[in-house]
């Protein structure tokens, strides 16, 4: 996987721990009820990229915000800085050291997977929900994509209380993306200029 689609593929799933912020009686409750309680939200993150021989480890960090439906800012500000941005029609993700920018349709990038949670998708119509055992004094709900040809195979997230906590994504090659958040602030105000991009003057621009 490039580190192109690997920023698209975990800012897709960081937006979707975002949407289980508030936990009830059990962590799929939580995840339902932010899907349809959370409109928006900002957090800072960070990230640990795992082979799947647990060997090799990759981490950055950075911070986001989204508006739901469909409209989400990463902005990833440790090793590399890239900003991936959706503006309800389109995601972009700009490098800054390469100056080049790609983009893609939503509906393509998004699809079954953690990003269409946060998207506003049907869950029980895209995933299979599961709770899940509580592990590391974190509760876990688990959402696994009904189509098996996607590029993940699951997405845990874990619960402390009633706070967000971490996120783990599992991907078809068994690749594991672990990301814990702080100070996330569910329902607040962000401003509709956050999710529009444009080009850099003299960025290579690829549109796919």
């Amino acid at each position: 996987m490039t580190r192109r689609r690997l920023g698209v593929a975990l800012a897709a799933g960081a937006l979707t721990a975002a949407f289980a912020v508030a936990a009830a009686a059990a962590p799929v409750d939580a995840l339902r009820d932010f899907v349809r309680d959370v409109k928006s939200g900002r957090a800072q993150f960070t990230q640990t990229v795992t082979s799947p021989d647990g060997v090799k480890k990759k981490s950055s960090s950075g911070s986001f915000e989204f508006v739901r439906p469909n409209r989400f800012r990463f902005v990833y500000a440790k090793p590399f800085e890239q900003t991936i941005v959706a503006d309800g029609e389109k995601v972009w993700i700009y490098d800054a050291d390469l100056n080049q920018a790609s983009s893609r349709k939503l509906s393509a990038a998004l699809g079954a997977t953690p990003a269409a949670l946060l998207a506003g998708g049907s869950l029980e119509k895209d995933f299979d929900l599961a709770n899940l055992p509580a592990q590391g004094g974190l509760e876990w709900a688990e959402a696994r994509p009904k189509a098996k040809d996607g590029a993940f195979q699951s997405v845990h997230v874990g619960f402390r209380g009633k706070d967000l906590a971490a996120l783990e994504i599992v991907d078809s090659f068994g690749q594991k993306s672990l990301l814990t958040f702080s100070a996330f602030a569910p329902n607040v105000a962000v401003p509709a200029e956050s999710f529009r991009f444009t080009p850099p003057a003299g960025a290579d621009v690829i549109e796919q």
